[in-house]
């Protein structure tokens, strides 16, 4: 019989120190060996959103803090124009682990999308925080982080906005594109618009 990797199950707990805690030593994968440490969620205990994204940066790695970089910042002012109140939302992330290539020069540390078999040995996590911050609201930030949850079929840029109803979890959720690819966007105003709206609509939930 197989066995599990140490720390690729969460405890049986409600605590989120201890989630982050045992979190930080999390072997369900390998990305662990090349990033920098765990990135866990943040936000207050029973918030009434929580926001999904895909996987932290290099930003986030170095700083063990989830969106802290450019894509965070944008994240924080669209969620401000949307009428949330940044300070009481949970934020996290489908994966865990910074997953990246570096560049020919060996310098620069360049993102790379998680494999399935990497977001599903994440995937206990993402429960826990869900069964312990038990929100009203879940926002996916892009495909990882909703096919995450939602399975390998479902399409942002088909189901962009709608409202999805996860009994299993007790809320609901929607989805909309992550914050970078707001930032990659050939007419970033014009993305940035469209983010803004998904946020309200979102809001309105």
């Amino acid at each position: 019989m197989a066995t599990k990797a140490p720390g690729a199950a969460p405890p049986r707990t409600v605590d989120l120190g201890k989630l982050r805690s045992a979190a930080s030593g999390c072997r369900g994968c390998d990305l662990h060996r090349d990033a920098t440490q765990t990135v866990f969620g943040e936000g207050p205990h029973e918030a009434e959103v929580m926001v999904v994204g895909e996987q932290p940066g290099d930003q986030e790695d170095l700083a063990g803090a989830p969106f802290v970089g450019p894509a965070g910042r944008l994240l924080d002012r669209a969620l401000d124009e949307a009428g949330f109140d940044r300070r009481k939302i949970y934020v996290t992330n489908a994966v865990k682990h910074f997953k990246f290539r570096r560049d020919e020069r060996g310098k620069r540390r360049i993102h790379q999308t998680p494999s399935k078999t990497e977001i599903v040995a994440c995937r206990p996590w993402l429960h826990a925080e869900l069964a312990t911050v038990q929100p009203d609201l879940l926002i996916f930030l892009g495909a990882t982080a909703a096919k995450s949850l939602l399975g390998d079929d479902f399409r942002v840029t088909r189901s962009r906005g709608e409202r999805i109803d996860l009994a299993e979890f007790g809320t609901v959720a929607i989805a909309t594109v992550h914050p970078s690819a707001v930032l990659r966007a050939p007419d970033r105003d014009e993305a940035y618009r469209a983010f803004v709206a998904d946020l309200v609509t979102a809001r309105g939930r």
